[in-house]
This record gives structure tokens, C-alpha cells and sequence, in this order.
């Protein structure tokens, strides 16, 4: 149900719709053969991200993906709430430029991900009625990465990154929660087609 409220809103649904179309032009209009399909895992100081990624090649060095993730939170005391949890889906739409032609080694790159959440927090407050609730939240969160491709075999590929941006709460639904900087540690395996 937080989902669909979240993308009811037009500002939303017009976000998404041209990341979406930027991100299926650069794939469509791609010069090269290569394309990734990877699984990532990402963690960071409050929260865990395993998802599914698409990737492809275009020019000598650049390629765009298109991930879809699942987030698992505990900002434990770190958020503006005494104790806050939860979980939530999302997407990424992302662009790397890599050093080398080649689409391996060292690479940079910029990412957004969008992530419609839910959070169960706790509060020490002294009023009893705001001790305890459930918010719904939509996050923008734009990051820079860092990472190293290696191709393992003629298929498959390895890539540990680094990442740093801002979780920024854009829709919130309840009482308010954490946002700020986020540190971003990530592993990707797949297979390169």
C-alpha cells in the first residue's frame, strides 16, 4: 500500500518514468556488445542491499545499469528516533566511466537509487502517544562510486566498489527518521554476455 501512495504523487511517477527512459535510450543506443547481469550486495553502517543488476556497455568506456534491491535497516539509535527499523524495495539507475577501454579495471561512476520504505522506531519521549510507530518513506539516495572490474573467465566477473552520497528523505509518512550521509561497501559476481 506504501508503494502505490508513494508513487500516486506525479512529481514521483515523473522522476521515475524519465530515469527510466534516459536509462533505456542509453541502453537501446549502445555501440558495443557488452552487458553484465549481475547480483550486488552492498553494506553500510546501518543497512544491508542485495539486488539484482543489469548493465551495458556503450562507446569504449562507459556503461549504464538498472538494479533492483531490497533494503534491510537498523539505524539502531543513529536516526533522529531512539530505535528504528525496517526494510523497503527500490531501484537504482546508474552510469560508470571506466579508465581502460575494455569495460575492466578501475572505474568511477554516479548512481541514484529511489527506495519506497517502511520503519518501525521507538522514542524515549516523555509524551506516551509518540513511544512507538511505523513510518512510510520515499528516499532519493545519490552516490558516487569507486570500484575494480576483474573478469574471472571469459563469462564471469567480479567487482568489489566504494561508494559515498546522501540519503535524502523525500516523502514522509508518520514521524520523522534518519537521513543523512551514507558510506557504501559493495561486491558484485555475474556473468558478462
Amino acid at each position: 500500500m506504501w508503494l502505490e501512495n508513494g508513487l500516486k504523487n506525479d512529481k514521483m511517477k515523473n522522476y521515475f518514468l524519465g530515469f527510466v527512459l534516459c536509462w533505456g535510450f542509453s541502453f537501446i543506443s549502445a555501440q558495443n556488445n557488452v552487458l553484465d547481469i549481475d547480483f550486488e550486495f552492498q553494506v553500510y553502517p546501518t543497512g544491508l542491499i542485495p539486488g539484482c543488476k543489469i548493465e551495458k556497455g556503450f562507446a569504449a568506456k562507459n556503461a549504464v545499469h538498472l538494479r533492483l534491491g531490497y533494503q534491510i535497516i537498523d539505524h539502531r539509535d543513529l536516526g533522529v528516533q531512539d530505535d528504528e527499523t525496517g526494510t523497503g524495495y527500490g531501484f537504482t539507475l546508474g552510469y560508470k566511466r571506466y579508465i581502460k577501454d575494455g569495460f575492466k579495471a578501475w572505474y568511477l561512476g554516479i548512481r541514484n537509487d529511489i527506495w519506497f520504505n517502511q520503519i518501525d522506531w521507538k522514542s524515549n519521549s516523555a509524551s506516551p502517544d509518540k513511544n512507538m510507530g511505523t513510518t512510510d518513506i520515499i528516499v532519493v539516495q545519490p552516490t558516487a562510486e569507486l570500484g575494480y572490474l576483474w573478469k574471472l573467465s571469459e563469462d564471469w566477473i567480479i567487482s568489489p566498489s566504494f561508494a559515498f552520497g546522501w540519503e535524502v528523505n523525500i516523502q514522509t509518512e508518520g514521524e520523522e527518521t534518519g537521513q543523512g550521509s551514507i558510506l557504501l561497501f559493495g561486491l558484485s559476481i555475474g556473468r558478462r554476455f
